[in-house]
């Protein structure tokens, strides 16, 4: 796989050093069992995959360099790079500015554009009208664009089965960047609705068994559904894709509840569902998938509480929290700064959306066993800091400094 030049402060060289060996032990990526950092009263198992993805680094690369190549142009982001704040301060710090926050909520008009201004499109990708918008200024958004590859998969994955005369079903976040990108690809071509999750997809389900009356669809799904959407027409053959970062086992189950769902509503047996539903197959991303599965292989030590680090609006790095809090007390971290001392920890409920404080976080007993991994846009240089910042608590700073060349 191609490699990328990313900044130096965003390296680890003790998390370098344990990728490269589980690398040269597992060329095929099939041994999900986490690492051992044994640091004495402390132990830290380290997840198998977590940390920057080819999309990130590719995104990363493509930026600092136009920075570079550009010191005497306007360079803007068109939204957040990446969903990691101390990359996109980075950015920011040299001069980058954005134009919408990561709801789609403008921070400066267009209209203040011009064609040598340089914008450049994020790893999440935008939407069809954007990208009309900013050429018709005359901005170059092909030249700058670091869309991620996987998030074009889903894109052309949608194309096909569009032309197909299926309907496309999205599972995602219906205001997360790549969802609204890759809905308007999708819309473009084909009727396409938006579920966030099972819940909406057994209401989707209703519709599709004539169970609930059509008008109330506008109202249940009103900014999820293209427009001129046709209940009574557009639900006779679906087809289902999802942003990438979703939880691969809920996108499994939404699929199959709604091949299910078209299999009662026309009597369809295995040998001829594809009439009614379409065989998208898994549109998930590598880095999400192998990150879940280095998760649940990282589930199955026994240990005290796990802590996840990442951007606190990062949709994949939220799942790996969702796995880890069905097992153990899990803390959502953005850098080391949150952890506070021993005995008090700052981490974020994505589920309310606040951080919160918690005391006696780290137990008396020893050793203490911690489980740690990141989500694909988090630096390895913040999983290494959080390692040090509790390493310290323990007198094993040294130790760290020992591991470096022991991997």
């Amino acid at each position: 796989m191609k490699t990328f030049d990313i900044p130096i402060i965003y390296r680890s060289p003790l998390i370098s050093a344990i990728k490269n060996k589980r690398k040269q032990q597992d060329k095929l990526k099939k041994d999900f069992t986490p690492t051992l950092l044994d640091l004495g009263g402390l132990q830290v198992y380290l997840a198998r995959h977590f940390g920057f993805c080819y999309g990130v680094e590719n995104a990363i690369e493509i930026s600092f360099r136009t920075i570079e190549e550009n010191p005497e142009r306007r360079i803007f982001l068109l939204s957040e790079m990446i969903h990691n704040p101390q990359v996109n301060a980075d950015l920011q710090s040299r001069g980058v500015r954005f134009l919408q926050d990561t709801h789609g909520r403008q921070l400066m008009p267009f209209e203040e554009l011009t064609a040598e201004d340089i914008v450049i499109i994020p790893a999440f990708g935008t939407t069809l009208e954007i990208e009309q918008q900013l050429r018709a200024i005359g901005i170059q958004t092909e030249k700058y664009n670091t869309t991620c590859p996987f998030v074009e998969k889903v894109w052309n994955r949608s194309s096909q089965i569009a032309q197909k005369d299926y309907t496309i079903i999205v599972h995602g976040k219906p205001g997360h960047e790549e969802t609204r990108a890759t809905f308007s690809h999708a819309a473009a071509e084909t009727p396409t609705v938006v579920v966030r999750d099972m819940n909406e997809t057994r209401v989707l389900a209703q519709y599709i068994k004539g169970e609930l009356p059509v008008d109330s669809f506008y109202h249940r799904f009103k900014g999820q559904h293209s427009e001129g959407f046709d209940v009574g027409r557009d639900l006779e053959r679906i087809g289902v894709v999802n942003q990438t970062t979703m939880l691969a086992s809920d996108t499994q189950a939404i699929a199959d509840y709604l091949k299910q769902t078209m299999i009662g509503r026309h009597g369809l047996t295995d040998a001829n569902v594809g009439d009614r539903f379409a065989d998208t197959r898994d549109t998930l991303c590598y880095a999400t998938l192998d990150n879940q599965s280095a998760v649940t292989g990282l589930l199955e030590v026994e240990a005290d509480l796990a802590i996840v680090v990442g951007g606190y609006n990062s949709s994949n790095t939220s799942h790996l929290v969702e796995l880890c809090e069905e097992k153990m007390p899990t803390y959502f971290i953005s850098s080391e700064e949150k952890i506070l001392s021993p005995e008090e920890i700052q981490h974020y409920d994505f589920h309310s959306k606040t951080e919160k404080r918690q005391m006696d976080w780290l137990p008396e007993r020893r050793p203490v066993r911690v489980l740690i991994s990141s989500g694909a846009s988090c630096p390895d240089a913040l999983v290494e800091a959080v390692i040090r910042k509790i390493a310290g608590y323990f007198d094993a700073a040294e130790t760290i400094e020992s591991l470096v060349t022991a991997f």
